[in-house]
């Protein structure tokens, strides 16, 4: 039986950069304003994840980390590896040598209680995978009890059939693969009103209003 605090908590990132992130926020958004809503994310993200239990949280990130790090969480930051996302989730899951489980920077509104079955006690008992379905038709996290080369390299990333080929992927490999809940990406305008109502307390959603209004008097 595993124990609370065996899993390694893995977050797949990108530095804030204007132009860089979120660029199908632009438009309504400036390339200015997605960054900061992508900036709020990252560091709602971040501090969800700071307060679960892990044996270790690393933060994979593409380019530098910023002031949106929480100061004494314990991350060990990583840069991601070239190449498509398939191969840089791959090389992520490749960093452990034991039961992990990343998501990525995309839902704010991610809370304890939607990580807390794989993360509980006896979570990889009789479970290989957790899936995190995203409602684009994506994921939003994937854990593995034994991450092996072959299980994302080669899925096709950004599609709608994304989580379906993934999904596919695991299941053909044999593996017992568990549901975490269907979450929303924020990858749009719409995305991001929806995913700031569902977390009004959050930064990302403090921002998010604040850019709502300048777009709204522009």
């Amino acid at each position: 039986m595993s124990g609370a605090g065996d899993t390694t908590l893995l977050v797949i990132a990108k530095e804030p950069v204007p132009g860089r992130v979120k660029t199908r926020l632009s438009p309504p958004y400036t390339p200015e304003q997605a960054a900061r809503l992508a900036e709020a994310s990252l560091a709602d993200t971040l501090e969800t994840v700071a307060l679960l239990p892990a044996r270790r949280r690393v933060l994979v990130l593409s380019g530098r980390p910023g002031t949106w790090l929480p100061p004494d969480a314990g991350y060990e930051v990583v840069p991601q590896v070239d190449g498509g996302l398939d191969e840089r989730i791959e090389a992520a899951f490749a960093l452990c040598d034991g039961p992990a489980l990343l998501v990525g920077m995309d839902t704010p509104q991610l809370t304890a209680d939607h990580l807390a079955p794989a993360l509980a006690p006896a979570a990889w008992d009789d479970c290989d995978a957790w899936f995190g379905p995203a409602a684009d038709g994506g994921f939003w996290a994937l854990g593995l009890a034994r991450p092996e080369p072959g299980l994302v390299r080669g899925v096709p990333m950004s599609t709608e059939f994304t989580g379906l080929e993934q999904r596919r992927r695991l299941m053909g490999a044999g593996l017992t693969v568990r549901d975490i809940p269907t979450l929303r990406d924020v990858d749009t305008a719409d995305d991001a009103a929806e995913v700031a109502a569902a977390c009004p307390g959050g930064r990302f959603a403090a921002v998010h209003r604040a850019a709502a209004r300048e777009v709204a008097v522009r």
